[in-house]
């Protein structure tokens, strides 16, 4: 009997190990898995940060792209966007729509700067610009105050932190899931490609 218990128990240790053993699931896609970062999937929501700069021509054509993907996958996508800068560029267009978005506007600024950066051939990086962007989303004196002191000045030298850290070297590009990383430059920097490439990515996790 003793013997019998023995089998059983040592046989049980070993059900966790074997479990823990067997291969994760293939994800389908063209993507890079980011050294030093963490695949991260709920079983729910796939979490997807998008790098992009307001002052980015193909950031502003992949918008379009963004609520296709979104689209595929009602209520399984948490988007975030994480806007950076590039050589000179300023950051107060990160600054505003940090400011808008902590004001719960942020995808209306996004839509706005993008807008009078490339439709309306506005200097985004002239505070009075960006003044008159929020005054026409109902951010007045307080938009004005904190972005004139710089209020968002770190958040917007973290966020280009941040891209550093993921290894982003152009934008927009995307990382789904805590650590795949895709970009139009290994799609031939095909923005139609990259839309159609978070959609087979994402829907491998999802197991669509």
């Amino acid at each position: 009997m003793l013997k019998k218990i023995l089998v059983l128990l040592i046989g049980l240790a070993f059900i966790p190990l074997v479990a823990h053993a067997a291969p994760a699931p293939s994800i389908k896609g063209t993507y890079t898995e980011v050294q030093g970062k963490e695949f991260k999937f709920d079983g729910k929501t796939v979490e997807v940060v998008e790098f992009l700069s307001f002052y980015c021509g193909s950031c502003y054509k992949f918008e379009e792209s963004v609520p296709v993907v979104k689209g595929n996958f009602p209520r399984k996508i948490k988007w975030t966007i994480v806007p950076v800068y590039w050589g000179q560029a300023s950051t107060k267009p990160s600054e505003a729509y940090f400011l808008a978005d902590e004001a719960g506007k942020g995808e209306e600024m996004k839509k706005a700067l993008f807008r009078a950066n490339f439709i309306e051939k506005k200097d985004i990086g002239n505070i009075q610009v960006l003044e008159s962007l929020a005054a026409e989303m109902g951010l007045g004196f307080d938009f004005s105050r904190k972005l004139r002191t710089g209020a968002k000045a770190e958040q917007a030298r973290k966020a280009l932190d941040l891209a550093r850290e993921y290894g982003i070297s152009e934008t927009p590009s995307l990382v789904i899931a805590g650590n795949l990383l895709t970009s139009p430059h290994t799609l031939n920097h095909d923005l139609n490609a990259l839309k159609d490439n978070a959609i087979t990515i994402i829907g491998s996790i999802l197991k669509k």
